[in-house]
């Protein structure tokens, strides 16, 4: 199909100056069309900068004065047609001495200004497309600072703009930013205006080289180039793996840059094929890894067929490249040039042509031709082409994913041995492949028995089940767009000494007791005397209880004095102890005994703890000895030892009756201390001293009082089956001094007030299942606490369920179709659903062997077959599919076998409709539209012929599509009858069909005479291409000229007509008559005359137009639609146009126009306050003209205060 231009003669892309004067000129066909002249998509109007003519045809647009700013894109638009040019601005010729003054003047302002903000002047910046102002290149001494800024307008943007800062080509700066790099984003409400800043600080020799800012919104881009250069250093290279300051602004291990000591040159980067051509073999899957290539094999049998030396072509003034690469998601324009302007081109996509769509859009400016794709995807990873004629050029596009960069990075760890450890972090894709390094070493699945690896969704996760010391490092996680750190460290188990061994100085006869108290109750020890190991026997006896170690020692004997030590098995440290001999010796002195307490140990010692139940009576009776009668002082609290003070000092209370509820007694030999209903307050060290003239002693007693437990937390539900749910809780706050046993748990219905307790023995865990639910009604659950005081209050109530179960299976999944990258599943629902809802369906798929299930697509759908895109193909894949409810999935339905992803041949088979299987017969001119179906893959060859002769395509055509044919014709004619025949060919299978049709008109009668009352007539010469079926004869008086019939399908060629008026003057005449119907035209007889009506002068109805209602000015509200009406009266019907200050607005989309009787209506949709103004309608026709106005007025929306 050509389509029509407006234009004769195109304006052609032109260079200039600064200053001077350029002029465009266009030729239309038609001398009254009307032109509009636009410049960055905005039309242009006469003014001191830009002069637009017009002289019948030839139409001009001068530009005076140029600037930098007008090198643009400029276009001219007639009708339908549009056609793009470019205005290239060159620099004015600077001399020798010019500069040399401006490289001075840079060296100055670069010592000058210190942090760098100074920028050299940029010849080459040009503000087009989205920037209002783009970042210049500028320099930097070593160690200062430089800061960067663009700005866009968002005024006429539908969505935020995006904006990205590269170095280079591919390196996205937004995963540098840190320590040497600042990202900044500011917003003017006012102005509508964003500022995007980039500060580098600190700038280092490395920095150097040139950068790239694109900005984007929707399907608009822009982009701009810049260079930084750093003075003061050189560019060195470093190591990004193990390097002090990895993570930071540091480019120079990915682009490499030469340097001399004078200057620094930028070398351009080179593309990742460009990388892989030239790297060996061995560093493939590396450069794979660091530049997010997930096709490697596929990319360099691509590259492998690319022909190194290209032959000059006289079509292509300038051809493809060998190979583009462009990121997921961004926009990539291929651009050629021709050596013919009016040449057209076609762009092919793998060998099958691009039609324009909204992803593909071509291009014509000049002798350019572009192709551009907006939001490139992995299926636009294709081989494209460009043809002329019988030359093309062809080039391979490379899509590359994204960088995936570290969205949770790992945290420091320290664990004890023989822990577990798991090193947790976060990427920004699914399903991503990262690598595991420790102190620098890469962990394999070697050593799987060692770490283990975990991935599930973006989450990876690094195992060690057991740690120990030699664990201990730096684990490092990297991916292609970043790496995160954290150190481990393993640290023994220290062995904690409640109870040291203490010195003992015994007599003769009397028993020796060294004892100790560790942490770990499975510790074991060996006692040693002197360094000797003590050995058990009838006077030693060595325990182990718990966490108690003693060394009991009956009878002692002088030969047991010296120094005892307890050694701890495993551990490097050791307790000892001394024990000292005493001799008694009796001396003559007046009976004097010390005071002596005595307390019951049953099992207890001086430092015992007593434990007391809240509320109950405690009561301490202690027995003493000692003559005289000693004294007895009670004290409550901490003790601090003072040598000159017989008496306990410090932050110790000395007890006495004043409160009502203590009472202290003391009698003959013994003490006794009462506390009435005892309560957490009375908690503590108590310290009873005894003294008389002979001496004193001392004893402390822990009380601790105890009490039921805090309720616990409300209890959360984790998952809910058909009559079950799993139920969690937390441990209450405080135990009341003693550990927890177990917990109860109570269950009710929503709206009944009985609780029903589910276990009567305590349950020792957290994390509860409980049973014997009605499916779809409403619970609540609660859990008590218990120690062995008593059982605590209960917890809150938990939030209401209602116990669901999962609905079965999915039955019957099967494959409908499939071709070489997608497959269609269907299914039926499950056979049971429970009392929930169903919420949808999941489809997953595996590779053949693999466990790695991938969702065909986000969230759940509710049909029951589903389409399944960009599958590999001829890969052996698996699927299955599950049901959703509110209690989860259902159990997966997986195909019976896994499936080959390639195209099913099936023979080509013609299914011919009912109605075509008989003579189709149909009337000249009428249209033929005739639709087959078949079947066959893959995709047919189909062949229309026509008597065993190729068909014309000029009279008819033909339409194929995947499942039908189509053989339409337009006007049908005599010539089109005939047996039309069908074939459809897949390799070497084939089928035919034949259909016939026939082409039947009206017959014509050429001859027919008549005598008196009898007629006869010949039979017609043409019978229509079917059979007369008879003849209609009819009669008319001469005077009145009304037909009667007188024979109705008649079937002979004469007949007599009677029953006539004697004197009466009469015509004949004869319809033949088939099965389309009566002739066009009849016969009739030789005698009569044909009847011819007067004629009249026609009545000259025109009338000017003049409207009989005007258009009425009107206020309304801005965001609602708003309608103007007028009507007018003209006749022919007048030409209608409407104007907005003097401006036709026939063609703008926010405009509706109706006319209905002479009613004119002009609505405006969703006005705003640019849309107010004076509005005119404006009715022409051949007889005149006529204008009506009015004035629009808006007024700003209302707002409730």
């Amino acid at each position: 199909v050509t389509k029509f231009s407006a234009f004769a003669k195109k304006p052609k892309t032109q260079g200039a100056e600064e200053g001077a004067t350029v002029v465009f000129e266009t030729e239309t066909e038609k001398p009254d069309a009307k032109v509009r002249w636009q410049c960055n998509t905005k039309d242009l109007v006469s003014d001191d900068k830009y002069v637009i003519k017009a002289d019948g045809n030839k139409h001009s647009l001068t530009i005076q004065a140029v600037t930098k700013e007008d090198g643009t894109a400029y276009a001219v638009i007639a009708g339908g047609s549009k056609v793009k040019f470019d205005l290239k601005v060159k620099e004015k010729e600077v001399t020798e001495e010019v500069k040399l003054e401006l490289k001075e003047k840079v060296k100055e302002e670069v010592k000058e200004k210190k942090g760098g903000k100074s920028q050299a002047p940029d010849m080459k910046t040009d503000l087009t497309g989205l920037f209002t102002e783009k970042p210049q290149s500028g320099e930097v001494t070593v160690g200062e600072n430089i800061n960067f800024v663009a700005k866009v307008n968002a005024a006429s943007l539908l969505k935020k703009p995006t904006i990205k800062w590269f170095k280079g080509k591919w390196m996205d700066l937004a995963s540098k930013s840190g320590k040497n790099l600042q990202l900044k984003e500011l917003y003017d409400r006012n102005s509508k205006v964003y500022t995007f800043e980039m500060q580098i600080i600190a700038a280092k020799p490395s920095f150097a080289g040139a950068y790239r800012c694109e900005v984007s919104s929707r399907d608009k881009f822009d982009s701009c180039n810049f260079d930084l250069t750093v003075h003061g250093g050189c560019p060195h290279t470093h190591s990004m793996d193990g390097s002090e300051e990895a993570g930071e602004l540091d480019f120079s291990a990915l682009l490499k840059k030469s340097a001399s000591k004078s200057q620094v040159k930028n070398e351009p980067d080179e593309d990742v094929w460009e990388i892989l051509q030239k790297a060996p073999a061995s560093e493939y899957e590396k450069i794979a890894f660091q530049y997010g290539i997930t096709d490697l094999r596929g990319m360099l049998k691509r590259l492998k067929k690319m022909k190194k030396e290209e032959k000059k072509s006289e079509v292509f003034l300038k051809k493809l490249d060998p190979a583009y690469q462009v990121e997921k998601g961004h926009k990539m324009k291929l651009c050629i040039d021709v050596a013919n302007e009016d040449v057209d081109v076609k762009w092919l996509k793998n060998g099958q042509e691009i039609q324009s769509t909204g992803r593909y859009i071509f291009e014509s400016v000049g002798n350019k031709r572009y192709l551009t794709i907006n939001h490139c995807s992995l299926s636009d990873d294709a081989t494209y082409t460009c043809v002329v004629g019988d030359e093309k050029c062809t080039t391979e596009l490379f899509v590359k994913e994204p960088p995936v960069t570290i969205t949770s990075h790992l945290e420091d760890q320290m664990v004890m041995k023989g822990e577990r450890v798991e090193l947790e972090c976060e990427v920004s894709e699914e399903g991503a492949t990262v690598k595991w390094e420790k102190d620098g070493v890469e962990l394999t699945r070697d050593e799987s028995f060692k770490y283990r690896f975990k991935k599930d969704g973006r989450k990876h996760v690094l195992i060690i089940n057991e740690a120990t010391k030699e664990d201990c490092g730096h684990y490092t996680v990297k991916t292609n767009g970043g790496e995160s750190m954290s150190e481990l460290m393993v640290s023994e188990k220290e062995l904690e000494v409640y109870q040291n061994i203490a010195d003992l100085t015994v007599k003769a006869k009397d028993e020796a007791v060294f004892k100790c108290e560790v942490s770990d109750e499975t510790v074991k020890g060996i006692w040693y005397k002197n360094g000797v190991e003590v050995k058990a026997d009838a006077r030693t006896n060595i325990t182990h209880i718990g966490r108690i170690h003693k060394l009991t020692i009956d009878d002692v004997k002088p030969e047991d004095q010296g120094d005892y030590t307890f050694v701890p098995e495993g551990y490097a440290f050791n307790l000892s102890a001394k024990l000292n001999f005493l001799e008694v010796k009796i001396d003559y002195v007046p009976r004097q005994d010390p005071p002596k307490i005595h307390l019951d140990c049953m099992g207890h010692t001086a430092d015992s703890t007593i434990m007391v139940v809240a509320g109950n009576k405690l009561r301490l009776d202690v027995p003493i000895t000692g003559d005289p009668a000693p004294t007895v002082v009670w004290t409550k609290g901490e003790k601090v030892k003072v040598p000159s003070s017989p008496i306990p000092t410090g932050r110790s209370q000395v007890l006495t009756e004043g409160d009502g509820r203590l009472h202290v007694e003391s009698t003959k030999g013994h003490c006794i201390f009462t506390i009435e209903g005892a309560d957490k307050q009375d908690e503590g060290l108590y310290s009873v001293i005894v003294r008389n003239p002979a001496g004193e002693d001392k004893a402390d007693i822990n009380v601790k009082v105890v009490d039921a437990p805090d309720p616990p937390s409300a209890p959360r539900i984790l998952s809910v089956g058909e009559d079950s749910c799993v139920v969690q809780w937390d441990p209450p706050k405080s135990d009341g001094g003693n550990p927890i046993i177990g917990y109860v748990l109570e269950r009710k219905k929503k709206k009944s007030y009985r609780w029903m307790r589910l276990n009567f023995d305590p349950y020792t865990d957290t994390t509860y299942e409980a049973k014997r639910m009605i499916e779809g009604v409403e619970y609540e659950m609660r859990v008590y606490a218990v120690n062995a005081i008593g059982m605590s209050c209960h917890s809150a109530a938990s939030q209401p369920f209602i116990p669901v179960a999962p609905t079965s299976e999915p039955v019957g999944l099967c494959v409908d179709d499939i071709s070489d990258t997608t497959i269609s599943l269907k299914w039926r629902t499950p056979e049971h659903l429970g009392s929930s809802e169903l919420d949808g369906y999941g489809v997953e798929y595996c590779k053949e062997g693999s466990d790695e299930w991938v969702p065909a697509f986000e969230g759940l759908t509710e049909r029951t077959s589903v389409i399944i895109r960009d599958l590999p193909t001829g890969e052996k894949m698996q699927f299955r599919v599950r049901a959703y409810n509110m209690a989860g999935p259902s159990a997966p339905t997986s195909l019976a076998q896994a499936v080959t992803i390639r195209e099913i041949m099936q023979k080509p088979k013609i299914w011919i409709p009912r109605n075509l299987r008989q003579t189709l017969i149909k009337k000249v001119e009428e249209t033929i539209n005739l639709v087959i179906p078949f079947q066959g893959k893959p995709r047919p060859v189909i062949t229309w012929s026509k008597d065993g002769e190729y068909l014309n395509p000029k009279q008819v055509s033909v339409r194929n599509s995947d499942t039908d044919t189509i053989l339409f014709i337009r006007k049908s004619e005599r010539k089109d009858s005939g047996k039309y025949e069908v074939k459809l060919q897949i390799e070497n299978v084939e089928d035919t069909a034949s259909i016939s049709i026939q082409i039947v008109e009206k017959l014509k009668i050429m001859d027919v005479w008549g005598f008196n009352v009898a007629l006869e007539w010949k039979p017609p010469k043409d019978n229509g291409n079917c059979e007369i079926t008879g003849y209609m004869v009819q009669k008319a008086d001469k005077k009145t000229m009304e037909w009667y019939t007188v024979y109705e399908l008649y079937r002979r060629t004469n007949c007599v007509v009677a029953d006539l008026i004697m004197g009466n003057e009469y015509i004949f005449r004869i319809y033949a008559v088939n099965m389309v119907g009566l002739s066009l035209e009849p016969c009739f007889s030789a005698d009569g005359f044909e009847y011819k009506p007067p004629t009249y002068k026609e009545h000259d109805f025109s009338e000017a137009p003049k409207f009989t209602h005007p258009l009425v000015s009107r206020s309304v509200i801005a965001g609602y639609n708003a309608t103007l009406s007028c009507s007018v009266r003209g006749i022919p019907k007048p030409k209608v146009t409407w104007y907005k200050n003097k401006m036709d607005i026939s063609n703008e989309a926010k405009y509706r126009m109706f006319s209905k009787q002479g009613v004119l209506t002009l609505e405006i949709r969703k006005p705003c306050s640019f849309d107010g103004g004076v509005y005119m309608c404006k009715a022409v026709n051949a007889s005149g003209e006529d204008v009506v106005e009015c004035k629009l007025e808006i007024r700003g929306p209302q707002t409730g205060k």
